[in-house]
């Protein structure tokens, strides 16, 4: 079971902070959880969100592991470990970046970074307890970042508190600037097939926030879900495919990238064909209210056992994935439910108006905390 994979000491005296192994720091090697990366050579430099958190004062101090390659939603790593959920034994702390939301969530870093190409960073937010956010598609610097090339991945911050991941963006986006939220945002509840017992959980805080709401429906969320998928599995077998030749890439990883290679130029420009009518859709949406609402996950998070039958995560990122596809801003909001299980509360905001999204999910949780002693702080 294996959070750190790597432990060192860079920066000064400011937050201190653990990256996702798909980040380069200078003089270490980048092998995001996989053996096939094992004796690739160091980086020879800082990524640009590290070289801006040493800027900012910042003490780099380990490496976290993930779902080997990032291409996985659950966590498990045969060859590492795979990080523990430290808020709910037993149940996976989810993928990718299981390592940087099961440090926070273990209280070994004020923050850390990890990615979120199809879910990666809002999914382990859900399943560990935590805050997690994903930016606006390029408006984080992605340069020292594996993979080089993607229409999908965004870096984003994991955070015990929003506070902390408000000061997490600050340090790695050097336009972030936080805003006021307005006094009664509104929110566009969006209808998806969620569990019972999740969407009760979301429907108690979006009653008990007394904001103003107005019931939407995406029709295309299913259709950029898969197209998402289509995209991601393009991206990746192009960036990874030949890791396959080293015969070191895990079983699990090395039948997805193996039919991942067989994506078809049509089903690609298909998926863009999506791309271009549900991000057209959200934009309506969000010219309606000021953010939409939604669980992170469908379900609660599965536990270890039971999660490794592929055909029982499917789906798991079906609220999550629409959302790089069309590139808008998200974060997940942890929440208690009466199971003694996580359950995530997702925010999707306007492209670039990152720093009102998490403005409003802070007026959002006054309201809740007046209320209740169960939301995360």
């Amino acid at each position: 079971m294996t959070i750190v994979i790597e432990q060192f000491s860079l920066g000064g005296n400011g937050p201190t902070v653990m990256v996702k192994d798909t980040i380069d720091v200078a003089g270490l090697v980048t092998r995001a959880s996989s053996q096939a990366l094992a004796d690739a050579a160091p980086a020879t430099a800082h990524a640009d969100v590290v070289q801006a958190l040493l800027d900012k004062g910042c003490c780099l101090v380990a490496k976290t592991s993930l779902h080997e390659l990032a291409f996985g939603t659950t966590g498990i790593n045969r060859w590492t470990g795979t990080a523990p959920n430290p808020r709910y034994p037993g149940r996976i702390p989810g993928g990718s970046s299981s390592g940087s939301a099961a440090a926070v969530a273990a209280g070994l870093a004020d923050f850390s970074l990890g990615t979120d190409t199809g879910g990666s960073v809002r999914i382990p937010a859900c399943c560990c307890g935590v805050f997690g956010f994903k930016p606006t598609f390029g408006r984080v610097s992605r340069r020292g970042v594996m993979p080089t090339h993607t229409s999908l991945d965004c870096v984003g911050p994991f955070a015990a508190s929003l506070p902390m991941l408000v000061s997490a963006m600050q340090a790695i986006d050097p336009t972030f600037v936080p805003v006021a939220a307005p006094d009664a945002p509104r929110l566009g509840v969006v209808k998806v097939p969620a569990s019972a017992s999740v969407q009760r959980v979301i429907d108690a805080a979006v009653a008990d926030s007394r904001l103003p709401t107005q019931a939407m429906t995406l029709t295309g969320l299913e259709a950029a879900y898969e197209a998402g998928m289509v995209v991601i599995n393009r991206e990746t077998y192009d960036a990874c495919g030949h890791l396959l030749e080293t015969g070191r890439v895990g079983a699990d990883i090395a039948a997805r990238l193996t039919a991942a290679g067989t994506t078809t130029a049509q089903a690609l420009a298909q998926a863009e064909q999506v791309r271009a009518q549900f991000t057209a859709e959200v934009d309506q949406a969000l010219s309606e209210v000021d953010v939409l609402v939604l669980p992170t996950m469908p379900d609660f998070p599965l536990a270890l056992v039971d999660a490794t039958d592929t055909r029982a995560v499917l789906g798991m990122t079906a609220f999550v994935r629409p959302f790089n596809l069309s590139g808008h801003p998200a974060l997940s909001i942890p929440l208690g439910s009466a199971e003694g299980l996580p359950v995530g509360l997702q925010l999707v905001g306007a492209k670039g108006a990152d720093e009102q999204l998490l403005a409003i999910a802070g007026r959002l949780l006054e309201r809740l905390y007046s209320r209740h002693d169960t939301v995360a702080r």
